[in-house]
């Protein structure tokens, strides 16, 4: 089996580096489902090599084009689009979605530009079972609220899309996401639903009834989407009918084993799936625990322990995927655990089999809606707001979750055998491992800066050695170009995955170049998520109305040139502007900052006359590290300015193929004439700078 496990598990071939992208006519087979939103239509398209697998994508589809759409699961078709290699990840915590369709097998993606790009021909077998999936949603959320139906929809069909993102948020936050998964428990209530129609109400043998669980599961669980624990818990409970008809006696151990290898002979890149890791490592924890949890007679106890090993087992994935730990989610668990089985399950299945009894299916909608709408979900909410106290942390190096697991069988085994100060030992040495990861960043000597990646904007990160200051130089952020308001789309996908993935949870302090929407945009987000200690802007910042009404609480700290500031042993000083200059761009926050061995200077994007402005007041201003003004506007970096300051390195945050131009060939000429080394976002991805107080080193996020 384990010779089966390493030959037949694939390697990931990931490209950081996005390819030009290339008309095609290219024939195949559809092998997913269609997935349809108001803004996307995607599926699967097998080929023929060299391309494989591909993802296929449609965006903005309107309604009568769907209507009118007859592709489906199975269809031979022929598809005309832009053939190109997926974007990855440009920043480190930024979520790679190369990397994520390679973990499918999938290599390339298209893009149709017309539904008159498709002509399909043929129909798979598996086509009516996705039909009637569709037709059930349809149904489902056509009887019933908007709220039960979401729920029916994720807890009974698997499609969990018409539940608030923020809910789905909360539960990751909360490490409930499993609740959300069909596994075990709602395949044993469709299991028990269909023994007692069949059985109970004498209309099959038990022994038919059993052929009929082995044909109805696998039906189920394309119904409810396909995903990989679905099928663990339907495998498992058909292999189980099956040695018992054949009279054979495997352990529940052999069952998941023999499970897990069997899905891996089928998809081997389920092994990167998250829902199949999670869904078997904390089957396998509560499978090898089963006899510890079963000591004692109470329920409740029973469920604590239920919780607390399924969330222990589960640690390092939450860190890996999610970069951070919540103890009190223990806790929790033990109390929405119960109320997702008891109550929220039970009830979606028993919506959707009294749905012809319109009377009774209104008054257990509204049942439903007043308990989760207006009880639960409010309550959780509040926990959230008030105790949610998450453990950030950066990463799980691979020796240090051998050594957990270590701890946690060896903590196991001596509950198992009632050796309980042993096993309080081990638990001690457990938690200690955790603080110390935790902890790490606090008893590093190592800082860093890091310049981000967010396209045409800036956004920098600076990391004092021990964690003595988190200090970020702007954050901007995308904007619509309807109503010229900022996105939060940069701050979820990059910023926010990266100071997560740092272990940051509060920031010292934020300075704000100006008030530009790529230097500021992000910048009400990270409010509402971080806990920030100061605003750093100019006299002449001028807030909107939305921003200075969050800064409620927060220092707000306006600076001039000649000004000094002293943050956690870290001293700023600021350069520019010295007077109104009537413009934001102008009146640029321009600062200098001792970082390592290294002299920085962070410019915003101001322009050639505060460059001269600077010059004048500060003769003797050498740096050796310049955060380029404007992205390498011609409009700044004056080439009297950049001789008179001298750096070494010249970094340059710009997004690729901008429509401004940036950065300026001319600009870049005068780099290369005054031998800097310039180091740019958009050819380099996320630049950082790891530094002592001795030495430091630039590295980047692409190779």
């Amino acid at each position: 089996m384990l010779y089966i496990f390493f030959v037949n598990i694939p390697q990931l071939y990931v490209d950081l580096r996005t390819e030009s992208s290339q008309s095609i006519t290219i024939q195949g087979k559809v092998v997913s489902s269609i997935h349809s939103t108001e803004t996307l239509l995607h599926f699967d398209f097998q080929t023929e090599e060299p391309y494989g697998l591909i993802r296929v994508h449609y965006f903005q589809p309107n309604p009568h084009e769907m209507r009118n759409n007859t592709i489906q699961y199975g269809a031979i078709c022929e598809l005309n689009g832009e053939l190109r290699v997926p974007e990855g990840s440009s920043n480190p915590g930024q979520f790679n979605y190369n990397k994520y369709l390679a973990s499918h097998g999938i290599s390339y993606e298209m893009i149709i530009s017309s539904m008159d790009d498709i002509n399909c021909q043929d129909e798979g077998i598996l086509n009516s079972i996705y039909k009637l999936r569709e037709h059930m949603k349809k149904l489902l959320t056509n009887k019933f609220s908007e709220e039960s139906s979401a729920w029916i929809l994720a807890l009974v069909v698997g499609d969990d899309r018409n539940i608030p993102e923020e809910t789905i948020e909360l539960f990751q936050r909360w490490g409930l996401s499993h609740i959300l998964a069909i596994s075990g428990l709602h395949i044993g209530l469709v299991v028990g639903i269909l023994y007692f129609i069949s059985i109970k109400l004498n209309i099959v043998t038990r022994e038919n009834a059993q052929y009929l669980v082995i044909f109805a599961l696998p039906v189920y669980a394309l119904l409810a989407g396909g995903e990989p624990s679905v099928w663990r818990a339907s495998l498992m409970i058909l292999l189980v009918i099956i040695l018992q008809k054949f009279k054979q006696k495997f352990s529940i151990s052999d069952v998941i084993s023999i499970t897990f290898l069997g899905l891996l002979l089928v998809n081997p890149y389920y092994m990167y799936h998250v829902g199949f890791q999670l869904s078997f490592i904390v089957s396998f924890g509560i499978i090898l625990s089963q006899k510890w949890l079963l000591q004692g007679n109470s329920i409740w106890l029973q469920m604590i322990k239920l919780s607390f090993i399924s969330q222990l087992i589960i640690i390092p994935l939450q860190v890996i995927y999610f970069f951070n730990v919540n103890p009190l989610s223990i806790l929790l668990n033990v109390l929405v655990v119960p109320y997702f089985t008891f109550f929220v399950i039970p009830m979606m299945f028993f919506l959707l089999a009294i749905l012809p009894i319109r009377q009774l299916a209104e008054s257990l909608d509204s049942l439903f809606r007043f308990v989760h709408h207006d009880v639960f979900l409010p309550m959780l909410e509040w926990l959230d707001h008030y105790v949610y106290f998450p453990w950030f942390t950066s990463y799980f190096p691979t020796i240090i979750i051998v050594v957990y697991y270590a701890l946690l069988i060896a903590m196991m085994y001596n509950l198992h055998l009632t050796r309980s100060l042993r096993a309080f030992s081990y638990g001690v040495i457990l938690t200690l491992l955790l603080i110390g990861l935790v902890t790490r960043p606090y008893l590093s000597p190592y800082g860093t800066v890091t310049m981000l990646d967010i396209g045409q904007g800036d956004a920098i990160v600076i990391e004092l050695p021990f964690r003595r200051g988190v200090f970020l130089v702007d954050a901007g952020a995308g904007f619509s170009y309807e109503d010229m308001e900022p996105s939060d789309s940069i701050y979820q996908r990059i910023i926010k995955p990266f100071l997560h993935s740092r272990g940051i949870g509060e920031i010292d302090a934020i300075v704000i170049s100006h008030e530009d929407i790529d230097h500021a945009g992000s910048v009400p987000f990270i409010l509402e998520d971080f806990k920030v200690g100061a605003i750093i802007v100019s006299k002449y910042y001028e807030f909107n109305p939305e921003l200075l009404e969050k800064l409620a609480g927060i220092e707000l700290i306006r600076v001039a040139s000649g000004d000094e500031l002293r943050i956690n042993e870290k001293m700023f000083t600021f350069l520019s502007p010295g007077v109104d200059r009537k413009g934001s761009n102008e009146n640029s926050l321009v600062f200098h900052m001792k970082l390592g061995d290294k002299d920085w200077l962070f410019t915003g994007d101001t322009d050639m006359e505060a460059e001269k402005a600077i010059l004048t007041n500060y003769s003797e201003l050498q740096v050796d590290v310049l955060k380029v003004a404007h992205h390498g506007s011609n409009t700044s970096s004056n080439s009297l300015f950049i001789t008179s300051i001298n750096p070494r390195y010249a970094l340059i945050s710009v997004g690729k193929n901008n429509r401004y131009g940036h950065p300026s060939n001319e600009v870049l000429s005068l780099f290369e004439a005054e031998g800097i080394q310039v180091l740019r976002t958009d050819q380099s991805g996320a630049i950082m700078y790891r530094y002592t107080e001795d030495s430091g080193t630039f590295y980047h996020e692409y190779p």
